[in-house]
């Protein structure tokens, strides 16, 4: 299923078509800041197996998930006073944030150390579908690992396009990716620089 939905003032009744379907394990393919997601209910293993089908992906290759906001997010990752403190003027925005993961933070998209990547977008329609949903969401670009991203839904072929159950289009994107910055350790780390500036964290 293909649905247009406006960036900035998304449609309701699309966007409550997108967390039923959601909720019943479809995997969606979504607009964020950056580039083109793939995602699905954090809590659906068999969508999230999917996901990684798709992508070709590692299954040892932990997944990061997009939240609604701070209080969400803080319910699944522990974030530190001063970490809080840094992140909180740039986000929404283009980064990706690595921080220890809490105890409800399903074990199958985490990494060995028990850390998962925190995305929360400037794109009104990723905070709007992950607040309705009430939990986060599988947040990995849409594309086979190691291929180049997807920045326009045009540029999918039909076989890639028929994996994935629900396509929401606005437009094209721009083509780079998120920064990524490892908070789970005593100094934070640039783990990827993409399109955050660096600036706010002296990096």
């Amino acid at each position: 299923m293909l649905l247009k939905i406006n960036p900035n003032n998304p449609e309701p009744t699309k966007i409550t078509r997108v967390v039923e379907g959601l909720k019943n394990g479809e995997v969606i393919a979504y607009p964020t800041d950056t580039v083109y997601g793939l995602g699905c209910d954090i809590f659906n293993k068999k969508a999230v197996t999917r996901i990684y089908q798709i992508k070709q992906r590692n299954k040892k290759t932990p997944l990061s998930v997009l939240c609604s906001d701070f209080k969400q997010a803080s319910k699944y990752a522990i974030i530190p006073d001063y970490v809080f403190k840094l992140i909180k003027k740039n986000l929404p925005g283009p980064y990706t944030f690595v921080l220890k993961a809490r105890s409800n933070m399903p074990k199958t998209i985490l990494s060995k150390n028990k850390t998962v990547g925190i995305r929360i977008p400037d794109n009104q329609i990723c905070l709007e579908l992950a607040a309705r949903l009430g939990s986060p969401i599988i947040t990995t670009s849409l594309n086979i690992s190691g291929q180049e991203v997807i920045t326009d839904l045009n540029d999918l072929d039909l076989e890639f396009k028929n994996k994935i159950d629900i396509l929401i289009d606005s437009g094209p994107l721009t083509n780079e990716a998120s920064t990524i910055i490892d908070f789970s350790q005593d100094q934070p780390q640039l783990i990827r620089e993409g399109k955050g500036s660096l600036a706010p964290f002296n990096l």
